[in-house]
């Protein structure tokens, strides 16, 4: 009986292995260079002739500049992913600069697509990220420089200067295209505007409240 069931279970086994390996987790040729151009929508960009490909198509010139942090945050998001290095399409990594005020904020925000390890260049950095529903749990940590820290993929996480000069952090991630969604820009400036008696009851605040905020973004 035993024997009956283990040549029942060969097959399924060989057939398991089968759907496994027909994955593709990685590119099937060197690369595959996005053509902006292109006006075929596929998932990821469509790939440049190889002919027309150059050195140009792998480059990017500027990181050793710091961003303008005089905004409502006071930081700056320097990215570099596959809009501006073509040659990363289907390699799954980009990166970006980013740049402190004092007191400055990358506010609370998700990459939906990608982890994010988070290296810092120069001055302190207050982190931490929040686990998912219904935990929540928050993770914090004082950066310095030298140091570097992970945000798991898709949780909401935030970085602020607590020095007294300006600080600057080099986020690596794992994705070509890894989205960014601002918690706050995203619900109180969603486009049209979300309805005030859904955010007030979500927050349990009075709806005045809720409209004098979304005025802000």
């Amino acid at each position: 009986m035993a024997s009956a069931q283990l040549l029942l279970l060969v097959p399924l086994l060989l057939l398991t292995s089968c759907v496994v390996m027909a994955s593709d987790p990685s590119p099937l040729q060197d690369f595959c260079v996005a053509d902006a151009n292109s006006t075929v929508k596929v998932n990821g960009v469509v790939c440049k002739g190889p002919n027309l490909v150059t050195a140009g198509d792998f480059f990017f010139s500027g990181l050793n500049k710091a961003g303008n942090t005089s905004t409502p945050v006071g930081s700056r998001v320097t990215a570099v992913n596959v809009v501006q290095i073509p040659g990363l399409n289907t390699l799954g990594i980009s990166l970006a600069r980013v740049d402190y005020a004092p007191w400055g904020i990358n506010p609370p925000h998700t990459h939906p697509r990608a982890t994010e390890i988070l290296t810092v260049l120069e001055g302190t950095l207050l982190v931490g990220f929040v686990t998912s529903n219904t935990e929540n749990r928050l993770f914090t940590k004082v950066l310095y420089k030298g140091d570097v820290f992970v945000f798991p993929v898709g949780l909401i996480h935030f970085q602020q200067n607590i020095g007294y000069g300006p600080a600057v952090a080099l986020a690596a991630l794992s994705s070509q295209n890894p989205g960014v969604i601002t918690i706050a820009n995203a619900v109180f400036g969603s486009n049209p505007d979300i309805p005030a008696n859904i955010l007030a009851k979500a927050f349990q605040v009075e709806e005045a409240t809720i409209t004098k905020i979304q005025s802000k973004f």
